[in-house]
C-alpha cells in the first residue's frame, strides 16, 4: 500500500499538508498533491502558494490507497463545498478505504455523516460538526481506516501515523529518528 493524494484548497494549513507530503515521501510512499481549485496553484492560508502536482480529475484519485485532507478555515470550506472530494469521501469510507483527515477537516465527513459511530477528533470547536461520532482527546485517532488529528501541532505525528499504516511501523520510526522528533 503505498498510494496516497492529499487534496489542496485555496485556504489549506499549510503545516498540515506539506508535512503529510514531505514525511510520507522521506518514507517511501508515493503522495500526490492534488489541486481542487482548478489550476494547479493553490494558496494556503498563510499565503503560502503551491503548485499541486496535478489537478483533481475524480478518477485516477480512485486508485489511491488512502485520501487526506488538510484543515485550515477556508480549505475545509472549499473541500465540503467540492462535490467530487465529497463523493470520493463517501465511497473510499463505503469500500473502508483509509481515509485521513486533520483539524477542521475531519467535518467534511461530519457533516455528510460519515463519523456516525466512529471515534475522531478535530480542531477544537469543530466537534459539533462531526455528527454522530464519539469524540476523543488524542492527538491523533485510528478508527479502523478512519484517521482523524487535532491540528496543526499535531501533524508530524498525524503524518507518521499514517506512514505507519501504509508502509510499516519500522519506517515511520526510522522517519522520526531522523527528523529528530
Amino acid at each position: 500500500m503505498n498510494k496516497a493524494v492529499i487534496f489542496l484548497a485555496d485556504g489549506f494549513e499549510e503545516i498540515e499538508a506539506l508535512t503529510v507530503v514531505d514525511v510520507l515521501r522521506r518514507g517511501g510512499v508515493d503522495i500526490e498533491t492534488v489541486s481542487v481549485s482548478g489550476r494547479r496553484s493553490v494558496m494556503g492560508a498563510h499565503n503560502i502558494e503551491v503548485a499541486a502536482d496535478r489537478l483533481f480529475d475524480g478518477e485516477t484519485e480512485k486508485n489511491a490507497d488512502i485520501i487526506i485532507l488538510p484543515g485550515g478555515g477556508t480549505g475545509t470550506q472549499n473541500l465540503k463545498e467540492h462535490e467530487g472530494v465529497n463523493k470520493l469521501c463517501a465511497q473510499f469510507i463505503a469500500e473502508d478505504k483509509y481515509v485521513a483527515a486533520i483539524c477542521a477537516a475531519p467535518s467534511v465527513l461530519g457533516v455528510k455523516g460519515l463519523l456516525k459511530g466512529r471515534r475522531a477528533v478535530c480542531y477544537p470547536g469543530f466537534e459539533p460538526q462531526l455528527e454522530g461520532a464519539e469524540i476523543g482527546s488524542e492527538r491523533v485517532v485510528t478508527d479502523g481506516r478512519l484517521i482523524t488529528s487535532k491540528g496543526p501541532g499535531t501533524a508530524a505525528d498525524f503524518a507518521l501515523t499514517l506512514l505507519s499504516l501504509l508502509k510499516d511501523k519500522e519506517t515511520s520510526d526510522k522517519v522520526r529518528a531522523g527528523m529528530l522528533l
